[in-house]
């Protein structure tokens, strides 16, 4: 047995508001499936399951502010599925009926079925179900059995008819002798149309958000994670004006030849370079957490979206360094338009292992970032510009952009800071292997 209990979404994030659950008890859930929606100072957030089981309980109801840790549902994972409940196996003592059809050890008098002729002086027979039945003068053609199940006086061939079409014979007028459903009520009852369905409750959708207190809620939690990272990360800071001439121009002429639809933005290049770069500084990439760097074998660039209604997120691009630059820029396209929409996933929120910032066009030249923890770096990449570059003698113009590096001194020092930057300048500087 599990607990799916409320996830961290970042190291701003204290507790969140479960708004919406997107399953239900029992229902069978997979790894990644999103279960529930969860509402933060970044706004609406997929939370999604992490272990393959079935949904035993579920223990908080939509609208409770949730403890980050708290535990949500109680899963069973599919290995250990609970068994079926069966009832238990104890002797069941006799319990004295309330009108015994036999008893073997007790004679009977007057027999159950008494002559007719005895009838009238005999006090009247009780009646073994719940129903009311007329008191009529027993006369001698038996009478008919009654159906204990349904409880509705009808005919045998109105109780057939009726099983066939999956009537409820409770549902169906009667006009036969002393209320009982006829053959003709139930076809009648098939004939006519159907009555219209209840619709089911439509679910509940979260009320509308106040944008301007989504903000302020957002830059009170900024600041409280920004505080934090200066207080706790003894941050260094470098920079490095990067020529990207070259991956300007081959960006362009590789835009040229494919449809608009494939075409990837000059940010998308710096991410998959980025990616790459990281892939020899080990210690640039991974969380440190409890005294203790971990780094990660895998690469998840967060990327800094700016929200329209103010602030910022920084959602994951998962293995950023493993995507063609084509699938990394429909991914880049995804994960912002989720962003500025509120869809975004929680593995999307608690996996990014470096942050990128990146100005856009014109902006700032330089930017210096405060890094995320459990984060031990940040990148910021300053407006792409032309500039005067002096190279080999010669003075010309070309396209520069800077890059920052914001990093942790207890996991690495500005020489291998600066060894980053270097090498991601190389990687500009080949954009044929960026592909």
């Amino acid at each position: 047995m599990g607990d799916f209990c409320m996830p961290s979404l970042g190291a701003d994030m204290d507790a969140g508001t479960l708004i919406e659950w997107q399953v239900v008890q029992g229902a069978h859930v997979k790894r990644g499936d999103v279960v529930a929606l969860v509402e933060t100072q970044k706004g609406l957030i997929e939370v999604e399951i992490w272990e393959t089981g079935t949904v035993e309980r579920i223990l908080v109801q939509p609208g409770a502010r949730v403890p980050v840790g708290e535990v949500l549902a109680v899963i069973h994972p599919d290995a250990a599925a609970p068994a079926p409940v069966v009832a238990p196996t104890q002797p069941i003592a006799p319990a004295p009926a309330p009108a015994p059809v036999m008893a073997p050890t007790q004679p009977i008098a007057p027999a159950p079925a008494p002559p007719v002729a005895a009838a009238p002086a005999l006090p009247p027979v009780p009646v073994p179900v719940p129903v009311p039945v007329p008191a009529l003068p027993l006369a001698p053609a038996p009478a008919l059995p009654l159906a204990p199940a349904s409880h509705v006086r009808a005919s045998p061939a109105a109780r057939q008819l009726a099983r066939e079409h999956d009537l409820d014979l409770t549902q169906i007028p009667a006009t036969g002798p002393h209320g009982a459903v006829t053959r003709d009520d139930v076809a009648r009852a098939i004939s006519a149309p159907a009555p219209p369905t209840a619709l089911a409750p439509a679910p509940a959708t979260p009320p509308p958000r106040d944008l301007t207190a989504s903000a302020a809620a957002m830059r009170k939690a900024i600041a409280a994670a920004m505080a934090r990272s200066k207080r706790e990360i003894p941050h260094y800071y470098l920079s490095q004006d990067l020529d990207v001439e070259r991956a300007f121009r081959w960006l362009e002429e590789r835009n040229a030849r494919v449809p608009i639809e494939s075409r990837v933005v000059f940010a998308a290049l710096l991410l998959r370079a980025t990616a790459l770069a990281l892939r020899d500084f080990p210690e640039l990439n991974g969380h440190f957490v409890d005294g203790d760097y971990r780094p990660s074998k895998a690469i998840h660039l967060g990327v800094a979206v700016s929200l329209r209604q103010g602030g910022l997120v920084a959602p994951a691009i998962r293995d950023t360094d493993q995507r063609p630059l084509g699938a990394l820029m429909t991914a880049l396209g995804d994960v912002v338009g989720r962003a500025r929409s509120g869809t975004l996933r929680s593995s999307e929120m608690s996996d990014p292992t470096i942050t990128v910032t990146n100005l856009g066009d014109g902006s700032a030249d330089v930017v210096f970032g405060v890094i995320y923890p459990p984060q031990v770096a940040l990148l910021g990449f300053g407006t792409l510009r032309e500039r005067p570059w002096a190279e080999n003698g010669l003075l010309g113009v070309r396209h520069v952009v800077t890059a920052t590096l914001s990093a942790d001194h207890r996991v690495s020092d500005g020489h291998r800071g600066a060894r980053f930057l270097s090498a991601l300048a190389r990687t500009l500087d080949r954009p044929e292997d960026l592909e």
